[in-house]
């Protein structure tokens, strides 16, 4: 194993890969992934699996089989991510098994289109739970205004949620009080606690994106001179946030019951900026009881040159909150920027559904 990955691991950090397709599963890399590189978990999107679909021939077996059977799109594309899922838990579930259930997690997200319905959320929840039907998996509920509530009821019920599309201090405090409060409803319902596992994704390049885009927009010296900052200290003061929050009376009874903490896992963490270093969203987050998920690209860059060298995030609450003034300063409006990046992060999600869908049409009139 990698030297960087190693020490990455011994800081606290757990190393999750943000892909999954059929042709890993089926050539056995992502047990190589699990025992040369660290992986412990897996997360997926829309866009992952319409790549993975449209490359090679490892689903052309079942989208035959779809087709003779006639199924509509839905079930269909259904059919197709729950099967990897699935293999992959599968795959997972000695990590699973040696971690005490908090690691070997395999996310699979809620169809995107019905993040501004809480009911529809919570009824797709369920169904996708029922059908992959294995213990370490997550369900991916984004945590828009209406996604909140579906939270604490699909972790009051006993399912294990990644709440996805975090990018405000705001937002991210109140998803933790949408957990403390599924958990609460859960104790209350004789759930066992120590079964449901979380984390809340919080989204890093993206803001930089965002934010260098206004920083370049408004030119001054000062502003430049904030460009690539914004988004590891936004992620350095959730880490603050979440300490808080860990610390305080709420989660400590339940903690006293059993439950497991939601862990902050950093995403979004391939590096769009070429001028950055590859590895900074890696580098400059490390810190105990995180998750970091990372494209493979990413995660071979941080094998190979990563710089790990102890916590990089309690040391430096106040440099952030210094970083988040300047950039106030220059002229960036921090609430405007996480909406924008939270409304096109929405419109993004279902882009990213249509063109699943659109692929799995594709290929099931390849094989008609």
């Amino acid at each position: 194993m990698s030297e960087n990955l190693k020490a990455l691991t011994e800081q606290g950090v757990a190393i999750w890969l943000d892909d999954i397709s059929r042709e890993r599963l089926r050539t056995g890399n992502l047990e190589a992934l699990i025992r040369d590189k660290a992986v412990t978990g897996i997360t997926s999107n829309p866009t992952i699996f319409a790549s993975a679909l449209s490359k090679g021939d490892a689903y052309d077996v079942q989208l035959h089989d779809l087709m003779t059977r006639g199924v509509d799109l839905g079930e269909a594309t259904r059919a197709i991510t729950t099967y990897d899922i699935r293999w992959a838990a599968d795959v997972l579930r000695p990590v699973y098994d040696v971690t005490g259930g908090v690691e070997g997690r395999v996310s699979i997200e809620v169809d995107p289109r019905l993040s501004k319905s809480t009911d529809k959320t919570i009824a797709e929840a369920r169904a996708l739970w029922w059908l992959v039907d294995r213990p370490n998996l997550f369900i991916k509920i984004p945590a828009t205004v209406e996604g909140l509530p579906a939270i604490s009821q699909a972790l009051s019920e006993g399912i294990s949620v990644n709440v996805t599309l975090i990018f405000s201090l705001a937002r991210y405090r109140a998803v933790m009080d949408a957990w403390l409060e599924g958990l609460e409803r859960a104790k209350a319902n004789g759930v066992d606690l120590s079964s449901i596992e979380s984390v809340a994704s919080f989204f890093v390049s993206r803001v930089d994106t965002e934010v260098d885009k206004r920083l370049d927009a408004i030119g001054t010296p000062e502003a430049l001179a904030l460009k690539g900052k914004a988004a590891v200290a936004n992620a350095r003061l959730a880490y603050e946030a979440y300490e808080e929050v860990v610390n305080g009376p709420r989660w400590q009874a339940l903690k006293a019951a059993g439950a497991h903490p939601q862990r902050p896992l950093w995403a979004s963490t391939g590096v769009k900026n070429p001028d950055y270093s590859d590895t900074m969203y890696v580098d400059q987050l490390v810190t105990p009881g995180t998750v970091n998920t990372m494209p493979e690209k990413t995660l071979d860059a941080v094998a190979d040159h990563g710089k790990i060298d102890g916590d990089t995030v309690r040391p430096y609450y106040e440099q952030a909150w210094e970083t988040m003034a300047a950039l106030k300063q220059a002229g960036i409006d921090y609430d405007d920027v996480v909406q924008a990046l939270e409304d096109e992060g929405v419109e993004k999600f279902v882009a990213s559904w249509n063109e699943l869908l659109g692929t799995v049409e594709a290929e099931l009139k390849k094989v008609d």
